[in-house]
């Protein structure tokens, strides 16, 4: 850690922050009873509204102030920030899907990384009334009590996640394999639709495990450290490298059922005869 953050720094910015981020919450709310406005990025699966860069803003304001050193790499700007030195990672509408069909699935990703580590994290579900707070060396918490991910052995008991990228004809293969195999040998597959809510669930047993491509650094910062602080592991599907921000897939899991889930989904980047 470094010494500009010792313990009782990185308490005060991490309430401060999800003070901060929980006042972000209310103009997702407000916009939730409003009709939705909303425009296309890269493909038109890949939705923006108004509320993704009403919350962003919102949060550059307010974050600023409580770490004057640190960078601001969000979603919807400041996207050729890179991850070196300090940096706010902030997605401000995680689920943007879902939130223009009414769906409550929606979470808002706030994390405070030095050189691409987690330092603090913040996950909301404003339309769910939960959020997930952790700071390196201290633990998570949900709804300011402690949490722990599960105690689940065995995949057949394990009721996992996963998540479909955008340019899901990248992966569509691989995908497809990996549902073949992880839908019998466990209790069940789930889709969300909003990845750190999916890691936050990690964090707190209602997952046993996760896995998704394709993912950027404002979507797993907060939920990494939120499983690391509870006791969970956080890697990558066919490696036993650990998860770096950025990295081309993550699995995150309870420690016990790290190896099995691995090896199945390595069993799924092989050839289709062993699916």
């Amino acid at each position: 850690m470094s010494q500009d953050f010792p313990p009782e720094r990185l308490a005060d910015i991490l309430a401060a922050t999800a003070s901060a981020v929980l006042e972000s919450g209310e103009i997702i709310r407000k916009h939730d009873r409003l009709p939705r406005r909303i425009r296309h990025k890269a493909s038109p699966k890949d939705l923006v509204t108004e509320t993704d860069v009403a919350v962003e803003n919102f949060l550059r304001d307010r974050l600023g102030p409580l770490a004057p050193e640190a960078g601001f790499l969000g979603e919807e700007g400041s996207s050729g920030l890179g991850l070196q030195g300090l940096a706010w990672v902030v997605d401000p509408v995680d689920g943007t899907t879902n939130f223009a069909h009414g769906v409550p699935f929606v979470a808002t990703s706030v994390a405070l990384c030095l050189d691409g580590l987690p330092l603090l994290g913040v996950v909301n579900l404003p339309l769910l009334g939960e959020i997930f707070t952790a700071a390196r060396g201290q633990g998570s918490r949900l709804n300011n009590e402690p949490i722990h991910v599960s105690d689940t052995a065995t995949l057949l008991e394990a009721l996992v996640a996963t998540g479909f990228p955008y340019r899901i004809e990248e992966h569509q293969e691989a995908i497809l394999r990996q549902l073949a195999l992880t839908m019998p040998a466990t209790q069940g597959v789930r889709r969300a639709g909003a990845a750190a809510l999916d890691l936050a669930f990690v964090a707190c047993g209602r997952y046993d495990g996760f896995f998704e491509f394709a993912l950027n650094p404002w979507d797993t910062a907060a939920g990494v450290l939120l499983i690391e602080e509870a006791g969970g592991r956080v890697g990558r599907m066919n490696t036993d490298d650990p998860y770096r921000l950025g990295d081309p897939d993550i699995l995150a899991s309870n420690a016990l059922l790290e190896p099995d889930l691995r090896a199945l989904l390595r069993r799924a980047c092989g050839p289709a005869s062993e699916v």
